[in-house]
Formats: C-alpha cells, sequence, structure tokens
C-alpha cells in the first residue's frame, strides 16, 4: 500500500504541473472504487481552477473553490500527469483533465478513493479523527511519551494508529523502530522519554530519507511522474527475512503482528535497551 512517502511523492510531482489550471472535464469510466465516485465531480469541477496540490496523512487533497477532491490510492493506486488523449488502460478509472493533459487515477484493486468535500476540509470522516502529521513539530518524542503512557499495546501498533500519528505505515515504522533500537513489540508504556525521542528523530529521518529517494516500489507504485520510488534499495530489515542486518550481521527476523508483517534485528533491537 502507498505510504507517506509514497503519497508526498505523487503530491510534489503533479503540484508544479496541475496547480494554477482549471479542470475541463472529468472522465468517469468506472466509479465502483472502495466509495462510489461521486456524480457530482462531472458537473462541480469543470471550470474550476486547481489552487492548491496538497496532502493530509495518506490523502491527497487537490482545492478548489467551491471544495476539495479528496483522494487515496488504495492498495496499489497511482495518480499520474499523463496526455489527455493518450489511451486509457482497463484500470484507468478516472481523469481530471486540464485541457492538454490529465490527472489520472489508475487503480488495479480499486480500493482507492475520489470524493468531494464541499464543506470545511477537516470535518471531513475521514480526516476528523487523526493525529498528527509524523514530519510536523506538533509530532516529538515528548508527544509520544504523553500518549503512551498505560498503553500495553506494542509500539509498533502505536506509531501505526493514525489517531496518535499519521502516516507511518508497515514499511516506515519497521525501518524507524530499527534505526531507533527499539523492538517492535516492545509495550508501549514502558519505553521512556529517551527513547521516544530518539524514535520520533528517527521517524523524521526515515520518512525525510524516503520522500527523497521517490518513496518505495515494491510492486505497483510509481510517482505523479509515471517513475518508480526507490528507497527499498536502502532498508535496514524490511523484506529481508533471513539476510544479515547491516549494522551486526545477526539474521533478520520476520514475525506477524497485529495480522501485519514485521522485520527486525533480535541483536540491534533487544528490548528495554
Amino acid at each position: 500500500m502507498p505510504e507517506l512517502p509514497e503519497v508526498e511523492t505523487t503530491c510534489r510531482g503533479i503540484r508544479p504541473h496541475a496547480e494554477g489550471h482549471a479542470v475541463s472535464a472529468v472522465v468517469v469510466r468506472n466509479p465502483r472504487l472502495r466509495q462510489p465516485v461521486p456524480d457530482v465531480l462531472q458537473h462541480v469541477l469543470p471550470g474550476q481552477q486547481l489552487l492548491h496540490v496538497g496532502r493530509r496523512a495518506k490523502y491527497l487533497l487537490l482545492h478548489f473553490a467551491e471544495g476539495c477532491v479528496i483522494v487515496h490510492l488504495g492498495m496499489s493506486g497511482s495518480l499520474r500527469i499523463v496526455a489527455a488523449d493518450e489511451p486509457a488502460g482497463v484500470h484507468d478509472h478516472v481523469d481530471l483533465v486540464f485541457g492538454a493533459f490529465a490527472l489520472r487515477l489508475r487503480d488495479p484493486r480499486r480500493f482507492g478513493l475520489v470524493l468531494w468535500q464541499p464543506g470545511e476540509l477537516a470535518s471531513h470522516a475521514l480526516l476528523s479523527h487523526l493525529g498528527p502529521e509524523p514530519l510536523s513539530e506538533a509530532f516529538d518524542g515528548d508527544w509520544l511519551y504523553r500518549i503512551s503512557r498505560g498503553l500495553r499495546a506494542p509500539v509498533k501498533h502505536v506509531l501505526m494508529d493514525g489517531r496518535r500519528v499519521v502516516g507511518v505505515g508497515n514499511i516506515y515504522a519497521s525501518e524507524s523502530l530499527f534505526r531507533a533500537r527499539i523492538h517492535p513489540l516492545e509495550q508501549a508504556g514502558r519505553i521512556g522519554v529517551a527513547r521516544y525521542r530518539r524514535l520520533a528523530d528517527e521517524v523524521k529521518l526515515t520518512l525525510s530519507a524516503a520522500i527523497e529517494a521517490g518513496g518505495s516500489t515494491l510492486r505497483d507504485f510509481v510517482g505523479g511522474d509515471g517513475q518508480p520510488g526507490y528507497f527499498q534499495q536502502q532498508y535496514f530489515v524490511y523484506g529481508r527475512e533471513g539476510l544479515a542486518c547491516k549494522v551486526c550481521a545477526t539474521p533478520v527476523q520476520r514475525i506477524v503482528s497485529g495480522q501485519r508483517a514485521t522485520y527486525f534485528c533480535p541483536q540491534c533491537q533487544r528490548r528495554g535497551r
């Protein structure tokens, strides 16, 4: 699933090409995504100028004067700049056309979303409960320490809980915990403030490095310009089960926690360190 770096990469890729241009048409080839694509898009968007391309958590936000288009890439989606007359593939479901070019949503599994929010954006049900952005000043080790007091859940589960901090998905939680030398199953409430400060710093560094590398391409992901990401070449633990740890040469282990694959080094990430 595209995570925060992949969504941010998409946002940065399409922003300079699409901002300031007016929608000339909306083409919906298949409205049956995770939620139906609203019919109103084809009536309300033509003629409106795209004011800003932003992101909140793993949602792309296309801001117009009369509201916002909320896009989620689902499990395997991409939103790319293409020529408006480029023939659509079987998985190309929605185009926002801007004259000679279009923003095209490709979503093979159809788990993505294209929704319209005409009112206050923060009140939308998908956004209203979200925690702070991990790259913002609102997120730091002191925040993690405060919200984790009394929690017996594994720290990796807390890090991936969008109500506490957004956008830290499975890949980047595993990588950040390794870099901070924290075992993914350690109880969140037992970790001290100093270790949380180190973890918050590593989350920021890991996500920033991933964005600079264009995100991770494990299967289908491409950015807004159609190019794959390369951060997977920098992984310390994710997907490296049985391979030597890049720090200590101990074989990386894989477990399943919360129905998600979790990778860690048993030597570098001993509990209670």
